[in-house]
């Protein structure tokens, strides 16, 4: 029987660097097939030409037996492909049925979209595949895990039986997770085809059937899960064991670096989205913060960096009142920053990697003098922060477009930590990134831990939050609801808190100081 996806001798060169080399990937008609690589390995790049996103400069795409080419994603729908973006593709101001028929619409006599028989449709598909949404619903009132689910219909309802999951599980609770995984196992068993994109590498091996390794742009191979554990994934990867996020010794002092007060945010609907928050890092500290995203843990983040306005509440850096300082003084007082979408807030994709190193520096030494861009000091730390970091590049006149998400991401918190910051905000810093550049990322959270640096870490991954805070506090529709030692809570029991499911009782005791004002 001739596979479902059968991709032979795919090659793909951009300028200076060839993202994928000969490589070679079959998946089996009803099988959940993973594919696992460093970010910059290429896994990207191959989906994008199997879903019709570029075009393969050498190779064979197969789908059923039949050789393809595709020249643009409407040819891979067209052939039953189907992919789920990391980032969901929804409008939250429409309902779950307009999001799934939007671009497909189904047309009556005159044109008139066809409502009944599109609803008809979409239930009938979501009872086949086992896939229960209310068609009526605003997307922007659905959980996280719901608004998955209809990204899944989405493809289904479009006729797709190989379905594409870019990083499914990377906003989702370890509920959630289970949901998808029984969602995924019952659309198998349905007779989909699924490909699984993660970094995650216990979560592959649990719901795949097999799995592929692509290195440097070159299939290394593919083996059965069952036959491998994770620490052996990640040796065919980077050439090293699995890492842990663990950290043990406390290196928490007496003093306030950050004191949060009453922080209260409130949007254009006039209700709060940070809802009377209080909280405190001290230096030697990570306290880290959990949530479903969506809970006000962005908004927070962006107050305390300056570019959030607060409705109420003060910020005290060291002891001084940063309520109403700009961005810039905040930055020069000694906050460090890792913007959760490091494309888009983080870098200038298009200006070299000195010019990156400088962003929000650059009134300081060595990146000016005086009133002067100083380029041989800027180029200077740069090769330092290449160095210091493993940012690894051909140096430090490339584009930062050039880099792999990993190597963005040292360069950015390279940037920050070289300033000698007093407060270190990170927000998801290991999202998308492989298990070699994630290691490096937990480290040099652990080395400036070390040395003093109170850090404020927020992220979805809940394994990281437990191995490497001092303190967890829970977000939950915009307030703190609970504070909680790392070393008694489990990622399922946290899971529990950021849905709500386990919040612990009005008026309980709450250890430490972290979550003042805003715990239930």
């Amino acid at each position: 029987m001739p596979a479902a996806i059968e991709l032979i001798g795919i090659t793909k060169r951009f300028p200076g660097v060839v993202a994928n080399d000969d490589v070679n990937l079959r998946v089996e008609r009803g099988e959940i097939h993973a594919i696992c690589g460093e970010n910059g390995a290429g896994k990207s790049t191959l989906m994008k030409i199997l879903y019709g996103m570029q075009p393969a400069d050498e190779g064979t795409m197969m789908i059923d037996g039949k050789e393809v080419t595709f020249t643009s994603p409407t040819d891979a729908i067209a052939a039953g492909i189907g992919m789920v973006h990391q980032h969901f593709m929804l409008a939250d101001q429409m309902t779950v049925l307009e999001n799934v028929i939007l671009g497909s619409e189904p047309t009556k006599t005159g044109g008139l979209i066809d409502f009944d028989e599109a609803e008809r449709h979409l239930r009938e598909v979501g009872e086949a595949y086992g896939l229960t949404v209310d068609p009526g619903d605003l997307v922007e009132t659905l959980e996280v895990g719901e608004k998955q689910r209809v990204e899944i219909i989405k493809v289904l309802f479009r006729g797709a039986r190989i379905l594409i999951l870019d990083e499914p599980t990377a906003v989702l609770v370890p509920q959630e997770v289970e949901e998808l995984f029984r969602n995924l196992r019952e659309l198998q068993a349905s007779g989909a085809t699924i490909i699984f994109i993660d970094h995650k590498l216990q979560e592959v091996l649990e719901i795949s059937d097999r799995i592929t390794v692509i290195r440097r742009g070159k299939t290394v191979t593919t083996v059965d899960s069952s036959s491998v554990t994770a620490a052996d994934l990640a040796e065919l990867m980077v050439g090293s064991e699995l890492p842990s996020p663990e950290t043990t010794e406390s290196t928490v002092t007496d003093v306030v670096a950050l004191e949060v007060t009453g922080l209260t945010v409130v949007g254009d609907d006039r209700r709060p989205i940070v809802d009377n928050v209080s909280l405190t890092v001290h230096q030697g500290e990570v306290l880290g913060i959990a949530g479903i995203e969506g809970n006000g843990q962005s908004e927070l983040i962006d107050a305390i960096i300056g570019t959030q306005e607060l409705t109420a509440g003060h910020i005290r850096l060291m002891g001084d009142d940063i309520t109403t300082a700009s961005v810039r003084h905040r930055r020069e007082a000694g906050i460090a920053f890792v913007p959760q979408d490091r494309q888009t807030d983080g870098l200038l994709l298009d200006a070299t990697l000195w010019e990156n190193a400088a962003l929000g520096h650059q009134t300081k030494r060595p990146f000016s003098k005086g009133w002067w861009i100083d380029r041989a000091g800027a180029r200077a730390r740069t090769e330092e922060i290449r160095s210091e970091f493993d940012v690894r590049s051909p140096g430090v006149d490339v584009s930062a477009r050039a880099l792999s998400g990993g190597n963005q991401q040292k360069l950015i918190i390279g940037r920050e930590l070289t300033t000698d910051p007093v407060v270190f905000v990170a927000a998801h810093p290991t999202r998308g990134i492989d298990v070699g550049a994630q290691a490096e990322v937990w480290n040099d959270i652990r080395e400036a831990r070390a040395r003093g640096l109170a850090t404020l870490l927020v992220s979805a991954d809940l394994d990281e939050l437990i191995g490497l805070s001092d303190t967890i506090v829970v977000m939950f529709h915009g307030r703190l609801v609970a504070t909680l030692d790392p070393s008694e809570v489990t990622p399922r029991t946290l899971g529990s808190y950021m849905t709500g499911a386990a919040l612990q009782p009005a008026g309980a005791d709450q250890p430490g100081d972290h979550a003042e004002g805003g715990a239930a």
